[in-house]
């Protein structure tokens, strides 16, 4: 674009200084006489590379063609929240309890949780709630592997709550980390009170 632009000011002011000197006696066209000129020096080179380019593109535009369309669910399952994104998430399949507990185990140093010291106390918490189920959900409306009351509440960690157990993983790992500093401390209030 910039050497396009240079390009005309170029031949432009060419011209016009060829049109001031020009010799009335001549019969060569002074303005011919510019283009000439230029598009044998490097402005015309560029601009004819430019135009070869514009052609090659526009031909490989041309060139695509459709061989198939994407595959859509008819009717996918939503989450419920899109996140504000404008299209609904469907569910994640929900994972086995070990599959959860290996989700978990990786989670934890993120939330400063030594899986060496804290992983029973973290495992026989979430054993006793939900025997590790995504879907567990109690009278109350808890819900889920950490058992969020109500389970909604795990919205804040992602939009797929309801299924995703690395989601429920997340929001269960800080809201112990926020209310009880550790799995070991939320485990002692569960084996006290029931809950945690």
């Amino acid at each position: 674009m910039v050497t396009s632009m240079v390009s005309v000011v170029t031949v432009t002011a060419a011209a016009i200084g060829a049109m001031v000197h020009y010799n009335s006696t001549s019969t060569a066209d002074p303005l011919a006489m510019v283009v000439a000129q230029v598009a044998t020096g490097k402005s015309g080179e560029a601009l004819m590379h430019e135009r070869e380019e514009i052609i090659l593109d526009d031909a490989a535009t041309q060139s695509f063609t459709v061989t198939s369309t994407p595959k859509v669910t008819s009717n996918p399952v939503t989450s419920g929240n899109n996140g504000g994104g404008g299209i609904d998430i469907p569910p994640a399949p929900p994972v086995s309890a070990g599959t959860a507990e290996a989700i978990a185990q990786s989670l934890m140093p993120d939330y400063g949780f030594s899986v060496a010291e804290e992983w029973d106390p973290l495992y026989d918490l979430w054993r006793a709630e939900s025997d590790w189920d995504v879907t567990a959900e109690n009278a109350s409306g808890a819900y889920g592997i950490p058992q969020a009351l109500p389970g909604s509440k795990m919205a804040s960690a992602g939009p797929d709550w309801q299924t995703d157990a690395t989601t429920q993983i997340k929001w269960g790992l800080g809201y112990i980390q926020t209310t009880y500093g550790t799995p070991e401390a939320a485990w002692e209030h569960e084996e006290e009170f029931g809950w945690y």
